[in-house]
């Protein structure tokens, strides 16, 4: 909404509070993260039987454990018998089953209850329905996507439509071939700053003349201050002499078997509400993770995937990591420059959009519509 003082090209942003309130984190933390699909883990980093995972969604520590039958399956990470944290590694791998460290209650990888102290005195004991409480998971692009809410949301109009509302069409992503791709690079950063002004950072590109010297030579009209997901369907082009995605603009690994002329030299970025950024370039692909733990601090997760064989080949991917970790790297330093300022009386009713921001204006109002009693 347009301010009484301000001309019809500015609007408002969001006012401070909503980037520093412990209570307003806490509720985004059950409207967003426990109510929506949230990317968790990769796939393939529990591709044996007995390997998991514990990660942080909205309020509750999630266990995801690959099954003995294959299947990948996740849990609320809480004993059944008095409350006690059941795997305290972020990972791991387990040979038949989770045991309790407190009074040695037994699951098995498919949550169901196994064993427990004297357990056979009590033949009453449903262990199916004393098992750990299964939350839900669905598998897309290489990745387990969790869900707390007792219904879900539908995971196609939500996680997949973000997709292929951006690039214009269902079958565009497929070209891609996420989910085959392999893992060649992986980084984390701890961002002292809230999760919204990075989703807000990613989506605009305003700021990339000013911090992203590297990134403008590879895409030079983002010198213009237009952001790649401006547009639907738009891909931001390579510049002329640039001959990949790398932070020279040197050549990379050619282009993945299902991209197409059409999206060839080109860059996509797309957001997946809440905690995901997607980076499409034809001969890799980036994805972002936000694991936002305090109204103040976001862990950021980040994967550079390739074809297989670039991988398995022990091929330099080095050039084209740094390209996106020099930009992340400035992106986060921005966010981690504007947080202390949400607190302050000057930003106490918040900023304005310029023209090339006024999408940022709609993931306002989406996050208003969420928070909503």
């Amino acid at each position: 909404m347009t301010t009484t003082d301000q001309e019809s090209s500015l609007i408002s942003t969001l006012p401070g509070h909503y980037y520093t309130d412990p209570e307003l984190f806490a509720l985004e933390q059950d409207r967003i993260f426990g109510a929506m699909w949230f990317c968790a883990v990769r796939a393939a980093d529990l591709a044996a039987a007995g390997q998991f995972r514990t990660v942080q969604v909205g309020r509750e520590s999630v266990l995801i454990a690959r099954g003995r039958d294959g299947a990948l399956r996740a849990f609320l990470n809480i004993c059944r018998h008095r409350g006690a944290r059941l795997c305290v590694a972020d990972a791991g791998q387990v040979k038949r089953s989770f045991q309790c460290p407190y009074h040695a209650w037994t699951y098995g990888t498919d949550g169901k209850l196994i064993a427990a102290p004297n357990l056979t005195s009590m033949p009453d004991v449903d262990r199916t329905r004393y098992g750990l409480i299964p939350v839900a998971l669905r598998e897309w692009l290489g990745y387990a996507w969790v869900c707390l809410a007792d219904e879900p949301p539908s995971f196609e109009d939500t996680v997949i439509e973000a997709v292929s509302g951006r690039l214009g069409g269902d079958d565009v992503i497929g070209g891609y071939g996420v989910d085959g791709l392999a893992l060649g690079r992986r980084i984390s950063y701890d961002v002292r700053a809230n999760w919204k002004l990075i989703i807000e950072n990613f989506m605009e590109c305003y700021h990339c003349a000013t911090i992203h010297p590297e990134l403008t030579e590879v895409l030079p009209e983002f010198a213009d201050g237009y952001a790649a997901q401006y547009y639907v369907g738009h891909g931001a082009e390579f510049g002329s002499d640039v001959e990949g995605f790398t932070v020279d603009g040197s050549g990379g690994f050619g282009r993945l078997d299902g991209v197409g002329d059409e999206h060839d030299r080109r860059y996509y970025a797309i957001t997946i509400r809440p905690q995901v950024f997607l980076n499409l370039v034809p001969d890799h692909v980036i994805v972002h993770r936000m694991f936002p733990l305090a109204a103040d601090r976001t862990l950021v997760e980040c994967d550079w995937l390739y074809a297989p064989e670039v991988v398995e080949q022990g091929r330099d991917v080095s050039r084209s990591v740094e390209l996106f970790h020099r930009v992340n790297q400035q992106d986060f330093d921005a966010c981690e420059r504007c947080q202390p300022a949400m607190s302050s009386r000057a930003y106490a009713g918040g900023g304005v959009l310029v023209p090339s921001e006024h999408h940022i204006g709609e993931f306002h109002e989406w996050l208003r519509a969420e928070l909503e009693p």
